[in-house]
């Protein structure tokens, strides 16, 4: 041995060999050494050859380290725990594990240093199924007993999601570190664990362990994200007791916590705090005090905050998180504002800013400001993403914008996001409020991964549309596929059953919610079933279905039965829903108007000027008939008796024509549906004058022979529009989507896929 180790040493004393143990030495100079080495027979040498790789490595020259490795004809542990190190050290863990895969085949005794490594290559990879044969391979050679062994295990198990394996192996820790108890305490926080968090932390404690900041804040973001809000102020509370002083994180975990909670006098508190400690200034506290005060509905506390604050201190994502409480609190206009002085300042805005606005926009009714901040957003070079998408597409359907539904669908699938869930259903949504229920079913089928908010978003397309069987065959094949309703489930299709006018089908659903399924009823649900009694015309029925309610019914029951009595000229029904109304909604003009309606349908004229004298007092107005309609890439509006529009002359002309080919086969204008004591001439005026005539009458003036229109009207639409649009549809040989309050309305060949039943 003496004899071996003597040229060793000789050489050792060359120069050219001393780059190998200097942190300074080039790349070039390693290559130097490496001929030497291989000129003079030493690659053998184990020491020699282990720092050769080591400097490789260090200049991430992998292959040339691996080519040294290869090279050794009796490689030793040391030689491969340096490059599979140094490999972990650059995030190369997919070719650490190949080393380590090479070093067994070797047949290589390993030891504590490189299996910590090798499992931390796993977790990283989240290569549960390799990770458990090493660590049956640590068992085996009995390395169970090392302590850092076995942290590296626990920390692989969290990794991967296996929490109850991690506290095995931490059960059999020889001697716990804080590193690993702050692990496992976070990851139990993460899963709501709230007494296995109680137990850890207090075995913590007995063994002499003191958490860090570290420990703490696993627990309190732990407990945020799981939504356990208490909890997590409650640690933060503890860890103040015990003299632990908070960090950014901590503050921005407990403020959104705080936040979620609602609960404002505590935010205020730890506002205070944050003063203290000086952290007034850190970027993701103020985010985070700008999200709470936004969660708690405090609109002037939130500007006053962002008035005070120097706009420098503000990050991206501080932007974001005003823009987006804003937003929240109904003030997109005060949002639209701050994010165009933004963008004037040029300060940094990325997709989340941009998605936040056209969400606000598409939240708050302003679809229109939605699309066009779509289009800047791509204008600005800012690429969409799988979340702006299902963002902007409910714009698109609020007001029919098809053609700019069907850009947005371009997009995805030019960009490959089909395929994600909440893309997918947002365009089963769309399709179907722009009247194409058979494309809104195509996009549903192609969705590969459903979840309940596909099958609901279906099941409510076809509600929409009064196809009630479909929707119920919907239902149905929900459950073969394995997929529980839920609550949002049964209010679509009892709403299909409203639709379609599907009494007994609907009182099975209704029973079965409880009974099969477990989930009370809700407000939705009950509205759903008066509507369907009382469209039905079981008034009486309905009425006591309401008095009979575990809860006091909101407007949306009361305006429900509002409604059928309308429908069916219930005088008595109605008076007792309107005054309820009147107390929930002392302000709503369109309980009055169907009141007033009901009356003016038997003449009762008195009543009627009763019930607009009170409004008048009220300062109230009826809200106009509205329209929607796009063609041109541009969404026109119409409202009912507005002249206002250029081409009104036109529109009226074309209306009188078609008027004349409906009364040369018969029609007579339903003058009863004017609810105004005139004559009858002035009742067909008033009736020439609804917005969805008008509207449709745009389209055919606008548009080329043959090509569907598609209208939207805020109001329910009028028996006589009803037979006027079911002619035009035949008479011009157009297809006609209109979309009321209640449903969609199908026109095509003088017939209604609604069958005249809505």
């Amino acid at each position: 041995m003496t004899r071996q180790a003597l040229p060793f040493l000789e050489n050792l004393n060359t120069p050219i060999l001393h780059c190998l143990y200097s942190a300074i030495a080039s790349l070039s100079q390693t290559r130097q050494a490496h001929a030497y080495i291989l000129k003079t027979g030493l690659l053998a040498d184990t020491h020699l050859s282990t720092r050769l790789i080591s400097r490789y490595a260090n200049h991430h020259s992998f292959v040339e380290a691996d080519l040294v490795l290869r090279s050794i004809s009796d490689p030793s542990i040391s030689s491969f725990s340096t490059l599979i190190y140094a490999l972990n050290k650059s995030n190369l863990f997919t070719q650490s594990l190949n080393v380590f895969s090479r070093m067994l085949s070797h047949g290589v005794l390993l030891d504590t240093h490189v299996l910590p490594n090798v499992v931390k290559a796993c977790g990283k990879l989240s290569a549960l199924k390799f990770g458990r044969e090493i660590h049956c391979i640590v068992c085996k050679y009995g390395f169970d007993s090392d302590s850092v062994v076995q942290a590296s295990l626990v920390h692989l198990y969290l990794k991967s999601d296996r929490i109850r394996d991690a506290r095995n192996v931490f059960e059999r820790l020889p001697e716990g570190d804080v590193i690993t108890y702050g692990a496992l305490l976070s990851a139990y926080a993460r899963k709501g664990c709230v007494n296995e968090v109680k137990e850890i932390f207090s075995g913590m404690q007995s063994y002499g362990l003191e958490p860090n900041v570290v420990s703490w804040n696993g627990m309190i973001t732990g407990f945020n994200q799981s939504g356990n809000y208490v909890e997590a102020v409650v640690m933060f509370q503890e860890m103040h007791s015990k003299g632990f002083q908070p960090d950014h994180i901590t503050i921005s975990s407990v403020l959104s916590a705080v936040g979620d909670m609602e609960r404002f006098n505590i935010g205020i508190q730890v506002l205070c705090y944050v003063i203290k400690l000086g952290l007034l200034h850190c970027k993701f506290v103020i985010s985070a005090l700008i999200d709470m005060f936004g969660k708690c509905a405090c609109a002037g506390d939130l500007m006053k905050a962002f008035e005070e604050t120097n706009e420098e201190l503000m990050d991206v994502g501080a932007r974001n998180a005003l823009l987006t409480a804003l937003s929240r609190n109904d003030l997109v206009d005060v949002a639209m504002e701050v994010f165009e002085r933004f963008r004037v300042r040029g300060r940094e805005l990325n997709v989340v800013s941009w998605t936040s606005m056209i969400a606000g926009c598409s939240q708050n009714g302003k679809d229109i400001e939605a699309l066009e901040l779509f289009r800047e957003m791509q204008s600005a070079g800012v690429k969409p993403n799988s979340v702006t998408i299902p963002c902007l597409l409910p714009a698109c359907g609020n007001i029919a914008a098809l053609v700019h539904g069907k850009a947005a669908h371009g997009f995805a699938l030019r960009t490959g996001i089909t395929a994600d869930v909440h893309v997918g259903s947002a365009l089963v949504d769309m399709y179907a409020k722009c009247g194409r229920i058979h494309l809104s079913r195509l996009c549903f089928d192609r969705i590969p991964n459903k979840n309940s908010v596909c099958w609901n978003a279906i099941m409510g397309g076809y509600a929409m549309h009064g196809k009630a069987n479909e929707a119920i065959d919907i239902f149905h094949l929900m459950q073969q596929k394995g997929h529980k309703p839920d609550f949002i489930s049964f209010s679509c299709v009892l709403s299909a059953c409203s639709q379609g006018g599907l009494t007994e089908q609907g009182w099975r659903f209704f029973n079965s919610m409880y009974e099969d399924y477990g989930i009370e009823a809700k407000m939705e649900h009950y509205s759903c079933m008066v509507n369907l009694l009382g469209r039905s015309g079981k008034l009486e029925e309905a009425y006591t279905m309401i008095k009979q309610m575990p809860f006091e019914p909101h407007a949306c029951v009361w305006g429900a039965l509002l409604s059928s009595c309308r429908l069916h000229n219930n005088i008595r029904l109605g008076e007792i829903a309107a005054r309820n109304l009147f107390e929930l909604e002392p302000n709503n003009p369109g309980n009055y108007i169907l009141l007033s309606n009901i009356y003016a349908s038997k003449a009762m004229w008195d009543q009627v000027d009763a019930v607009r004298d009170v409004m008048r007092s009220r300062g109230m107005k009826k809200n106009p008939g509205c329209c929607w309609i796009e063609f041109k890439n541009q969404v026109h509006i119409l409202l009912a008796g507005d002249k206002s529009n250029p081409q009104m002359t036109e529109i009226i002309e074309k209306l009188h024509k078609l008027s004349l080919e409906m009364k040369k086969t018969g029609y007579l204008p339903n003058t009863n549906l004017v609810l105004q004591d005139v004559n009858e001439q002035d009742k067909e005026q008033i009736l020439c004058g609804h917005s969805e005539k008008l509207a449709v009458a745009l389209g055919l003036l606008n548009t080329p022979p043959g090509s569907p229109l598609q209208i939207i009207k805020n109001l329910r639409i009028c028996d006589d529009c009803h037979a006027v649009i079911k002619f035009i549809s035949g008479f011009e040989g157009r297809e006609i989507y209109v979309r009321d309050t209640n449903r969609f309305h199908h026109f095509k060949d003088g017939v209604c896929s609604c069958g005249d039943f809505w």
